[in-house]
């Protein structure tokens, strides 16, 4: 919604400025979306006299012209006008200047070899107008070196508000000026249209017609005015729709337009000449084909509401005229109708046929029913003013009234929901000047919503109604009580392992991204997807056919896409939904990311100090395990075997698991089976870890950090080499070796594998260092050997392995 501030200051008796009367519109809940200054913008233009205006040497269309600004210090300008002349009166713009009809800074040029310090403008280049044929013409009484906007009153600051769905009575300067004077910012200009009589019966009847269907118009007004004169409507009025980015037409639509954002009150204007016999209001006919005033032709069906006479369609309603009986500058008589039309099914036609106008705006907000007939005598009384002419009797059909609201408030109810304890006469002095009848003087008063509230239901809109006028500064700031129970979380287990595991990858390297929960079918069969339960009934696209059963899948067209375009060390990662059935049980969270050419989480790409090495996986490996000790996975828990799903390359991958029965997640290097059909090239290799499979941690007794436990006593490493056979594991080792005594022993890494001489074949040597940490007191060397033969003895009944001489 957009005015003027002197648009504003018809309504408004004020002296507040601008800076006040726009804070002062957000706090009230009239949100400014901007501010548009002209007169600071126009600051630098000023009127100026030609002087002299003698031929170009080097152009045949230019003349240089010497400018008066009234400083008696001549300016020279090449000037390409047509009009440019000796004696004449314009405006000049100097160097440094914004033209904001070429979009440029005006700078000192040369043209053809000859210096212009300036710019003598048309009213395009103002963008005041769309003529461009010449330079702006002021009489010869027009004050040299005077600032032109303020000369032609383009000074005049337009202000944009942000207006919510709920405030239809605000799209009307009317209406904001009233908010603004309950606001205390000034005092409300009434102009209550004046009745104007009729002079003779209107020849042309209305009816509404919608059968046993739900009407569609509860209300419709008409008179004719015959005798108009039409044309361009008077200065004052053309400016002040330019101002706000309307297009002057003629008088007749212009007195419309004005109104529609005057008052909030659309209303239509039909050649009476061009319609033939009496209007019908009613549904429209399947099929039925309207050129409306945009030019534009459109089908409609019988959902819409539409104004016929003998001829069909003329209008739609409330939503735009059409072409047929639009008023031209041959108009003598024009019918002027005003009308009330149902909001949601303006809003659904609007919408069905993707028409946006101010009308439509308006209407499928809900319009002031008690202002239908008072709107059509304001126009009747506009078009005699400016057009003259006859106005008729008006034809009323249906009934325009608005439905009673009384709230039954309690006073009490607005400390009860704001905080706020005001008295009943502030109260009573707020709701009054907004339009409310208060009635009563005890606790409980009844309040009666204005016809132009339509939003106003219960007491809580009373309480709203209230607070935003005396402003929300004033509510108290009061803490809430904590109780004596400790708080509870927030956010569930599973949001916070969300958060963590992404705040993990990210400072990993990875890049986060958010890609479709669909894929194609033959990708989801690729990654043990492509069940008919899981295929989508009706698919925004054929190759997003299918629920997603791993989120590999596109980020690895991600990662491709980004190579395609000079970015192939790309490291992504996505922590969203898979799924594994239709039942709520099979959909997971997965966290899931991909590494692709020399995109290692040391540093991306070829660097001279260090050597560049694609990935691989391990640091896939170390992906996944970070975003599993983030989520909260207990790390002394988890077992990391080989093997894993057929999209991972055998050999080259590996389960993160806490038992046989609960596998956390996968890693590995990509197969180039899988790339191949994602069209996709490596290396590329991937991890995805299933952050529901996390077992919950032991509950604590208090949210406290245990008290910190040191050992002053100094830890002892023994290192154990352990010659086994091919096929077992590390992990089992070194499970073995933590085993023995888990309270002295407190660390247990491998640093060193060997096979070959010395080592019969299929057995392989495995050495462990293990770190014993004395708690009560300094183990003694007997100590000590003792626990590192249960060592030994552990690890060979477990593995079957042997210490290495």
């Amino acid at each position: 919604m957009k005015f003027t501030l002197s648009w504003l200051k018809e309504h408004l008796d004020t002296d507040a400025t601008l800076d006040q009367i726009v804070e002062k519109l957000t706090m009230i809940g009239l949100e400014v979306e901007g501010v548009e200054d002209k007169g600071k913008m126009l600051a630098p233009y000023v009127i100026a006299r030609v002087v002299s205006a003698e031929q170009h040497p080097n152009a045949d269309r230019l003349r240089v012209c010497m400018i008066d600004t009234g400083d008696g210090k001549p300016i020279q300008v090449v000037c390409g006008a047509p009009n440019a002349r000796a004696g004449m009166t314009g405006v000049f713009v100097p160097p440094g200047a914004f033209i904001p009809g070429k979009n440029m800074t005006l700078a000192v040029g040369l043209i053809r070899g000859v210096e212009s310090r300036g710019m003598l403008v048309s009213e395009f280049e103002l963008q005041i107008s769309e003529n461009h044929e010449g330079i702006i013409d002021l009489p010869a009484d027009a004050p040299i070196g005077k600032n032109y906007a303020q000369y032609a009153g383009l000074d005049d600051p337009l202000i944009d508000i942000n207006l919510t769905t709920n405030r239809p009575d605000c799209t009307g300067v009317n209406g904001i000026a009233r908010d603004l004077a309950a606001a205390d910012v000034g005092a409300f200009i009434e102009h209550a249209p004046k009745v104007v009589p009729g002079t003779f019966p209107c020849p042309v009847a209305v009816k509404l017609d919608f059968g046993q269907t739900h009407p569609l118009c509860p209300a419709f007004a008409l008179r004719l005015v015959r005798g108009v004169k039409n044309g361009p409507s008077p200065e004052w009025l053309q400016k002040r729709l330019m101002a706000i980015g309307l297009r002057p037409i003629n008088a007749l639509v212009d007195i419309t337009n004005f109104i529609t954002h005057d008052r909030g009150r659309p209303l239509h204007v039909f050649d009476a000449a061009k319609v033939k016999g009496n209007l019908v209001v009613r549904r429209a006919q399947n099929g039925e084909q309207f050129l409306a005033l945009d030019g534009k032709t459109y089908t409609l069906d019988n959902a819409m509401c539409v104004i016929a006479d003998d001829n069909g369609v003329e209008s739609l309603a409330g939503i735009m005229g059409g072409e047929a009986s639009g008023c031209s500058e041959t108009t003598t008589d024009v019918l002027i109708e005003s009308a009330l039309w149902e909001p949601l099914n303006i809003a659904q036609t609007g919408r069905k046929l993707g028409i946006n106008s101010d009308a439509r705006y308006r209407f499928e907000r809900g319009v002031d029913p008690n202002f239908m007939q008072p709107g059509l005598e304001l126009a009747t009384k506009m078009v005699i003013d400016l057009c003259g002419g006859q106005p008729s009797e008006v034809v009323v059909v249906g009934k325009a009234e608005a439905i009673e609201k009384i709230v039954d408030f309690p006073q009490s109810e607005l400390k009860r929901l704001a905080g706020l304890d005001l008295g009943l006469v502030e109260m009573r002095r707020v709701l009054s000047k907004l339009g409310f009848f208060v009635a009563g003087q005890g606790s409980r008063v009844k309040v009666a919503a204005p016809s132009w509230r339509p939003d106003i239901e219960g007491k809580a809109d009373i309480v709203e109604e209230i607070v935003r006028i005396v402003g929300v500064d004033r509510v108290p700031s009061t803490r809430f009580s904590r109780g004596e129970t400790p708080r509870k979380p927030v956010l569930t287990a599973l949001q916070v392992r969300t958060r963590k595991a992404k705040r993990a990858l990210a400072s990993r390297g990875l890049v986060e991204a958010v890609t479709w929960s669909f894929i194609s079918k033959s990708q989801a069969e690729l990654f043990g997807g492509g069940g008919a339960a899981l295929a989508l009934a009706n698919p925004i696209a054929a190759e997003l056919s299918d629920m997603r059963p791993s989120l590999i899948p596109n980020l690895v067209a991600a990662a491709q896409k980004n190579a395609d375009r000079g970015f192939p060390d790309t490291a992504l990662f996505e922590v969203g939904q898979i799924f594994k059935g239709d039942q709520p049980e099979d959909q997971f969270t997965a966290a899931t990311g991909v590494r692709r050419a020399l995109a290692k989480a040391s540093g991306s790409g070829r660097h001279w100090s260090s050597k560049s090495a694609p990935v691989d996986v391990f640091d896939v490996k170390a992906d996944a395990l970070a975003a599993l000790a983030a989520a909260g996975a207990p790390s002394q828990a988890m077992q990391v075997v080989p093997g894993g799903p057929a999209w991972f390359h055998p050999g080259r991958c590996g389960a993160i698991q806490i038992g046989p029965q609960n596998v956390l997640g996968y890693f590995g290097e990509l197969h180039p089976r899988v790339l191949e059909a994602l069209d996709a090239e490596g290396p590329l290799v991937g991890f995805e870890v299933i952050l529901e499979r996390i077992p919950e941690g032991k509950a604590k007794a208090t949210r406290a950090k245990p008290v910190l436990e040191l050992s002053p006593f100094q830890p002892v490493s023994r290192d154990f080499a352990f010659v086994v056979d091919r096929a077992v594991k590390a992990g089992d080792i070194v499970r073995a070796a933590q085993n023995v005594d888990r309270k002295l022993i407190t660390g247990v890494t491998v640093f060193d594998l060997y096979e070959g001489t010395g080592i019969e074949p299929g057995k392989i040597s495995i050495a462990i260092a293990v770190t014993i940490q004395p708690r009560d007191k300094t183990m003694t060397e007997p100590e000590i050997d003792a626990l590192a033969a249960k060592i030994v003895a552990e690890v060979s009944k477990r593995t079957g392995g042997t210490l290495r001489a």
